[in-house]
């Protein structure tokens, strides 16, 4: 099971499309050990093993069950449901990591970052290799504008053997460092995470805006052309194509989109701005 936690705005644009994911809790309920592999003599290391039922303790058990009820509230947005819940599981099982990554998404939520970065902080200490909760972390940090800390994390999340979600890492990480106004690195990284998953409409528009704010208009309109031909597309992706093809003196495609902004989203502040002209808004 997964969860996404949406990525606030960011300086000057309202950033995503539909319900972007930045933080992740992917998996959270599964069960491991670990086994060790040997290389030898000094390179001994922990492997992640499959635990069966017949492995699992009564106590990881019932802190399973509560965990999983926990992010069906938490899906639910019933934020203080969902943290009782994890409560439960940890007393009955105080080293659950996962609980601890779960309740560190929950009180991000909210608005508790002290208590957010606790609880991400056990999660790695139980699971030095849970990629998910170095990614929590790291976006937490970002949101605290502790940029460098963050990175680490990131990096951390990346490089964690068996973590599968590193084109959202590197998309959030992308992010950061485009709140940080580390525009190249921003490029890098959401470059990187365009190539693991291209057909990701956030790392898409996120490149496109960043490429506009450099006036590269020409690989501006090849992202945002992607983003605004799926269903994805919404006001802000428009409104970013209609000002990108005007840089290019694509007359029709400004119509066209500027048509379908209206057309889709006539309320929206795009809509508007369109019809009055007003594209540096």
């Amino acid at each position: 099971m997964s969860l996404a936690f949406p990525i606030p705005r960011i300086a000057a644009s309202r950033l995503l499309l539909i319900a972007a994911a930045g933080l992740v809790l992917a998996g959270c309920v599964s069960t491991s050990t670990t086994r060790t592999v040997n290389d030898g003599p000094s390179n001994a290391r922990p492997e992640p093993e499959v635990v069966t039922a017949s492995d699992e303790s009564p106590g990881r058990k019932r802190a399973r069950i509560r965990l999983e009820l926990a992010m069906g509230y938490f899906e639910q947005n019933k934020n203080t449901v969902a943290l009782d819940e994890i409560k439960q599981a940890l007393a009955a099982d105080p080293d659950y990591a996962a609980a601890y990554n779960l309740r560190g998404l929950v009180y991000m939520r909210l608005d508790d970052p002290g208590l957010a970065e606790d609880s991400f902080r056990r999660a790695i200490a139980l699971n030095p290799r849970d990629g998910n909760a170095m990614h929590n972390y790291g976006w937490l940090l970002c949101q605290q504008k502790r940029y460098g800390d963050a990175a680490q994390q990131f990096a951390r999340a990346i490089e964690s053997p068996g973590y599968t979600d590193r084109p959202k890492t590197l998309m959030t990480q992308g992010v950061c460092q485009m709140q940080a106004g580390q525009k190249a690195e921003a490029e890098k990284s959401l470059t990187q995470a365009y190539e693991l998953d291209a057909g990701n409409p956030v790392i898409g528009y996120n490149l496109a805006l960043l490429l506009s704010q450099r006036q590269d208009w020409t690989r501006a309109q090849f992202y945002i052309r992607r983003v605004n031909n799926s269903q994805a597309a919404n006001a802000e992706s428009l409104w970013l194509g209609v000002k990108v093809e005007r840089q290019l003196n694509n007359r029709d495609a400004v119509a066209s989109l500027g048509g379908q902004l209206q057309r889709r989203f006539p309320q929206s502040k795009e809509a508007l701005a369109y019809e009055r002209g007003n594209f540096n808004d």
